[in-house]
């Protein structure tokens, strides 16, 4: 029997095997000086095509019928805006002092952040989910958390700051106008894109592992882990887990509102993420330089745990038997 085959037989995905070997090539070789240079443009590039190949291969119907499915969209808004921050406000409450003021700040920044795109995306296509939908829900959860997230953090923080237009500028160069540049090249494209599965599959997983190394290089580079005790990084690390846990939770029981297989999907990938790429630039505008490092740190961590978690389980998705046409449309109409 091949090691693929036992792996698969264990539940493990050797995806993971990738992962696992990116965070340690980031902790033996991180990115510094022009090597961290080129792969920020690397990160900015690879999320870019991400969104180009999407544009290809999803129809512009498909797309507006995520983005009006209000039902759904309102579900992963209110996990990203509402139960999240809740949460996050709950676990500090209850820690007291036991966590240092930078950390517990930082786990109300991941609870108040939105919801990450590229990943969300990417896991809900290898999991056979309701993909225009998510792109629907991540990118209009960045857009709208540019604005709610700053606010968010000076009622909730009491801090000072704003939100930068130079990031909704970036978001638009970086998510939509490739997305825009796909769809009016996809009747070239959208076939070969149909009969090549691998191609979408590689920009899938190959542009996770890419944003992986960027993020782990920056922690080490600034030197953040010698910066907390180990008690404090084993209580932050059991915080983000039982945020995500909790989360992920209360997404998987979206079956009893009536979303189909495809939407619940999405709602458990689109309303359990964070996001590390919108959040580090917004923690620089709205926090102190000398205590952002402390406060991403929980963000940091936040995101492996939800890279690797919902790596799992996005392959327990991909392999379950899709619903038949008639159970599936059942679904579609119960959820209408």
């Amino acid at each position: 029997m091949s090691i693929r085959a036992t792996l698969s037989r264990l539940g493990i995905d050797p995806y993971l095997f990738f992962l696992l070997g990116t965070v340690a090539l980031a902790a033996l070789l991180p990115a510094r000086g022009l090597a961290a240079v080129v792969v920020g443009h690397a990160v900015h590039w690879v999320v870019a095509l991400l969104f180009f190949v999407y544009g290809a291969k999803l129809s512009t119907v498909e797309v507006l019928r995520g983005l009006l499915h209000w039902r759904l969209q309102g579900a992963v808004f209110a996990c990203t805006f509402i139960l999240f921050p809740a949460l996050g406000l709950a676990a500090v409450t209850l820690l007291g002092s036991a966590l240092p003021p930078a950390l517990a700040t930082g786990i109300i920044f991941v609870a108040i952040l939105p919801s990450t795109v590229q990943s969300s995306i990417a896991f809900t296509s290898i999991s056979r989910g309701n993909v225009p939908a998510s792109l629907c829900s991540a990118s209009v959860s960045n857009l709208a958390g540019m604005v709610i997230t700053p606010l968010l953090v000076m009622l909730l923080l009491h801090a000072k700051g704003g939100f930068s237009a130079g990031a909704l500028e970036d978001i638009a160069l970086q998510l939509l106008a490739p997305f825009a540049a796909g769809q009016l090249l996809r009747p070239i494209l959208g076939p070969v894109l149909q009969r090549h599965r691998l191609i979408t599959t590689i920009v899938d997983r190959g542009s996770i592992l890419v944003v992986v190394y960027a993020a782990f290089s920056a922690g080490m580079v600034g030197g953040i882990w010698s910066r907390v005790s180990p008690e404090s990084l084993v209580l932050v690390m059991l915080v983000d887990a039982a945020l995500l846990a909790l989360v992920l939770t209360v997404t998987s029981l979206a079956g009893a509102l009536g979303f189909s297989r495809e939407d619940r999907i999405t709602l458990i990938f689109c309303g359990s993420k964070k996001s590390l790429a919108s959040g580090i630039p917004m923690a620089n505008i709205l926090f102190p330089a000398q205590t952002v490092g402390l406060i991403v740190l929980p963000l940091m961590l936040f995101h492996q745990f939800q890279l690797f978690v919902c790596t799992l389980i996005a392959q327990r998705f991909a392999r379950q038997p899709a619903a038949a046409p008639a159970i599936a449309a059942a679904e579609r109409r119960l959820a209408a």
